[in-house]
Order: structure tokens, then C-alpha cells, then sequence
């Protein structure tokens, strides 16, 4: 599989998203994506699915070394002391030693970012934090994050597809070595409807969600975590490292929506 490094940080470009997943079938589902292959898996407290994620990982057969694990502080947590408490829970729920990735959730308008980022440098230095990251940011509150922390802000975790573009945070994520990682990348299913995906997906024997993938881990700094319940949207999820959209067609799916600034256009050579 595919991956992107940033700060010595080696993230799997798709990951299992595990949003609205919840008791036995999440902990099926989890077991299943990593017994295929998979091995990046995100969750996180708001989902209420840390300990079916946890069992999940448990139940396979790969080393909890090798599977990145991210989980995130919800909104509600993320006071110096709620932070610390949560994320001992979530450890706990996910029967786990450490998180290789931590997020606050969502900007806080009651908490200065900076409380939020200190809490989370503090359970690195404790080890059971491996890094840190955001989600749902603005640039600005990115950058905000960045300052406040001792250690890199390796990502932030937004919605993207081809129906909803992130080309201010794209721009900024390859200046400054950030990754975007997607979530709903496949739009909740509207991507099997569109005319262009499938039409691109017919060239390559490939569907039009494979497609939206392809043309989203193509993109420098980008990774995916689309959410799968079954095995088969599992393995056609992970069918997208045999085969690559040329320049015109990366093109055509940025241009359906809006197209491309010169400077974002520059930056990704096309």
C-alpha cells in the first residue's frame, strides 16, 4: 500500500474510517479490513466505538505495532485536565498501550487551542501519545496549533472529495508538510452516480468510488479513511495502488467542481 511521510511520520494513504460503526458488527468489520490488509484504522471518542475498534485490532492477526491507530478528543474533552483523562479512557477502551495519532475533533470556542495542544504534548512525553494532529481546522486555526505545539502537527483531518473541495488547505498542507486526510471521501455514495468517475473508472476496469480514491491519494500529502461495512466495499476500497489517473484526468475531476487556482495547479503539476 501507498503512504505519505511527513515529519518522519509514515501515515497508510487509505485507512478504514469507522464512523457510525458501533458494538460486534464495527468489531467484524475492523478484524476483516486488517486480516485484507489493511493498516491504518480511525476512530475516535465522539463515535462511541473505541473498545469495538480495540477488539477489533485484538482479534486479528497483525502485530498492534503495525496497524496506526487514530482516535480523537472530542469537543467537550479538550480542557489541559479532560484531555488527559479522556484520552486514559479511550487507551483503556482500546485495550492499548499508546495511540499512534491523536486529534482534537473540532475547534473549541470555550478553550484556546494552545490548552488543548499542551495536554496533547504532554501525553507524548508520557509515551502513550505517539502524534498529535487536528481536525475540522481552518488554515488559520492550523496554524494557530502549530505554533502552540513542541512537536509537529502531522495532520489535518477534514471532509474532501470530488464534490467538495479543500484547495486553500491543500496549498497550505504541501507548503508546509501537513497532511489532509479526508473523510467522506466518497461523498456517502454519490460518487457511484457521477457521470465523469464512472466514465474515467470504464478506462481502468475500475468503479467510480475507485476512481474518487485514486484521484484523492494522488494528490501530494493527501490520505483517505472511507468508512466500509462489508467486504466487498473493504477490498474495492483497497483495489486503487494498480492503476493511476493521468494529468488530464486529475484535471477533469478537480474541474467538475470549481477547478483549479494556478498556484494549487503549480503545486501539483497539473
Amino acid at each position: 500500500m501507498e503512504s505519505v511521510t511527513v515529519h518522519d511520520v509514515t501515515v497508510p494513504k487509505i485507512g478504514l474510517g469507522t464512523a457510525r460503526m458501533t458494538g460486534p458488527k464495527c468489531r467484524d468489520v475492523v478484524e476483516r479490513a486488517l486480516e485484507m490488509g489493511y493498516r491504518h484504522v480511525d476512530t475516535a471518542q465522539m463515535y462511541d466505538n473505541e473498545d469495538a475498534v480495540g477488539a477489533g485490532i485484538a482479534a486479528a492477526s497483525v502485530d498492534r505495532d503495525d496497524v496506526f491507530v487514530t482516535t480523537k478528543v472530542d469537543r467537550g474533552n479538550v480542557a489541559y485536565d479532560d484531555v488527559l483523562s479522556s484520552v486514559d479512557a479511550s487507551l483503556d477502551r482500546l485495550d492499548t498501550e499508546y495511540v499512534d495519532l491523536l486529534l482534537i475533533h473540532a475547534p473549541s470556542e470555550r478553550v484556546p487551542i494552545a490548552e488543548t495542544v499542551e495536554a496533547m504534548n504532554d501525553l507524548q512525553d508520557r509515551g502513550v501519545v505517539r502524534h498529535i494532529g487536528v481536525s475540522n481546522f481552518s488554515v488559520d486555526q492550523v496554524r494557530t496549533a502549530m505554533a502552540a505545539s513542541e512537536t509537529p502537527v502531522v495532520t489535518n483531518q477534514v471532509k474532501y472529495h470530488p464534490f467538495y473541495h479543500q484547495n486553500d488547505l491543500l496549498e497550505f498542507c504541501i507548503d508546509e508538510d501537513v497532511i489532509l486526510t479526508a473523510y467522506s471521501p466518497l461523498a456517502r455514495g454519490r460518487v457511484a452516480d457521477d457521470d465523469l468517475l464512472a466514465e474515467l473508472g470504464d478506462r481502468y476496469g475500475k468503479t467510480g468510488a475507485q476512481v474518487a480514491l485514486r484521484w484523492l491519494v494522488q494528490q501530494p500529502n493527501v490520505v483517505a479513511i472511507p468508512k466500509a461495512a462489508d467486504g466487498d466495499h473493504l477490498r474495492e476500497n483497497l483495489a486503487i495502488f494498480d492503476f493511476a489517473l493521468d494529468d488530464d484526468e486529475m484535471r477533469r475531476v478537480f474541474e467538475a467542481e470549481g477547478g483549479l487556482v494556478d498556484r494549487l495547479r503549480d503545486r501539483l503539476r497539473l
